[in-house]
């Protein structure tokens, strides 16, 4: 197929999405809205399909692992399919007597969504679900690696909507391994596009003309002050260091240790599992090649990733990941920057105010805007983090990469896409969720005028500085 018979048919593909749309919406009502997005997300939650997706994603990916994308498939679903359960997403939302003001929701219309092949199943399953929910049609556009998951996962939502009576027309892809060429014209042609990541997709996204919602980088650094739990911080970030091999963008990458308790902290690593490197060109000169990640390296089961760097029986048996140490900062230290690998970089801070400082530089250098997170007990830090750091979330005494993207234990948003805010280059510094898929129209009626004097508005301006 030539460049010009790839562009005709993506706009074919879009063409049946957006008359599939018309139709969802013309017919709408919340009960099928619910009942589509329900569909979706028992085509990926019902226990023997999450399996073979999961497995189907490490195997064509190479990335991350099968018990945990099994946990992520199912709990990413669950979660947000609690957060939008009760969320009204058709016909008047809102209706406010005091500003005569009736707010109707409304689809945006076709969606196109960019999706990474860390998450080949969790992360387009959650788009379709929002769209859905909100009355959309939605086309994917999966990495090469990520298509064949893709693919088992429409194959899955297309049988739910048979049994469902939806249109299998409002869930498709961009077919076989997809192009620059085809992806670039879904993101014109669409009325919304969705891109979680590579950074170059995300550029492509905000300069394509067409409504964007794309997230930044991840780099994520946690600090561990001295009045930390250290044991259960150890355990925590050991969890989220090595769940799904570190494909999340919300693991961390960096811990900066505070001083004082610094030893006793390296300890407590050791115990659940972190075997620290003291020279860091042991792992620099075997993670990178010629400049890149090493691919043998990226998302592996620990054994795997040890053998890869070189470090056979150099580390304890039953490690976990690597806690290499280092003082550098920037792009000449590869370290300070995300791995995608069960490597975590230590800093040794002072005290308190270094620690933030070390955070600070990092996340200048790499990660802007998207999150932070400190082990503590002095409830006054996390807000000196929160006005010290340009960072959209700073993460409290949680394992940061169950907590980011929502937990059942916190209040965020069921995501897999988490917006930077203008540090990070983007539109939003919220998790991307269901509203982001809606639009509303107002009625607007007269009320009753309140219409103020200026003394009214200027006087206490006027007693400080003068008329």
């Amino acid at each position: 197929m030539n460049a010009v018979d790839d562009l005709a048919e993506v706009d074919a593909i879009v063409a049946r999405a957006r008359a599939a749309q018309a139709r969802f919406e013309a017919g709408g009502s919340q009960e099928l809205y619910d009942r589509a997005a329900l569909a979706a997300g028992w085509a990926i939650m019902e226990p023997g399909r999450n399996r073979h997706l999961a497995e189907l994603a490490v195997e064509t990916t190479g990335l991350g692992n099968v018990p945990d994308k099994i946990t992520k498939n199912h709990r990413k679903t669950l979660g947000l399919l609690r957060d939008i359960a009760h969320a009204k997403t058709f016909g008047v939302i809102k209706d406010d007597p005091a500003t005569g003001i009736t707010e109707i929701a409304r689809p945006i219309g076709v969606i196109g969504a960019v999706v990474p092949s860390t998450n080949p199943g969790a992360t387009p399953a959650n788009n379709i679900i929002n769209a859905l929910k909100c009355g959309n049609a939605i086309v994917v556009s999966p990495s090469p690696k990520g298509v064949p998951t893709c693919e088992a996962l429409l194959g899955y939502i297309h049988a739910e909507f048979d049994r469902a009576g939806i249109n299998r027309d409002l869930v498709q892809m961009i077919p076989g391994r997809g192009s620059k060429d085809k992806t670039q014209r879904l993101l014109e042609i669409s009325d919304l596009i969705v891109v979680t990541g590579s950074q170059n997709n995300v550029k492509r996204a905000y300069t394509s003309g067409t409504p964007a919602l794309a997230v930044g980088a991840g780099n994520v650094t946690v600090i561990v002050d001295e009045t930390a739990d250290l044991a259960a911080a150890a355990e925590k970030i050991c969890a989220s260091k090595t769940f799904d091999n570190a494909t999340s963008c919300s693991s961390e990458n960096s811990v900066v240790v505070v001083d004082a308790i610094y030893d006793a902290f390296v300890a407590e690593m050791a115990r659940t599992g972190g075997a620290l490197i003291s020279d860091e060109t042991k792992v620099t000169s075997t993670l990178w090649v010629d400049g890149h990640l090493n691919p043998r390296a990226l998302a592996k089961d620990a054994s795997e990733m040890i053998e890869v760097l070189g470090l056979t029986g150099e580390v304890p048996d039953g490690t976990e990941y690597l806690a290499v140490e280092s003082t550098g900062i920037g792009p000449d230290h590869p370290l300070s920057g995300e791995k995608l690998s069960r490597v975590l970089t230590v800093y040794r801070a002072r005290d308190f105010d270094d620690a933030v400082r070390l955070t600070r530089d990092v996340q200048l250098h790499q990660g802007r805007g998207h999150s932070v997170g400190i082990h503590t007990t002095d409830d006054t830090r996390p807000l000196v983090l929160a006005q010290a750091i340009p960072t959209s979330r700073v993460i409290v005494n949680q394992a940061h990469t169950f907590a980011t993207g929502g937990a059942f234990t916190n209040g965020m948003p069921f995501s897999l896409s988490m917006g930077c805010g203008s540090w990070g280059g983007n539109s939003i510094d919220t998790n991307v969720h269901w509203r982001h898929f809606m639009q509303t129209t107002k009625i607007v009626r007269e009320i009753p005028g309140h219409e103020p004097a200026p003394e009214d508005i200027f006087s206490g301006y006027w007693a400080d500085v003068g008329k």
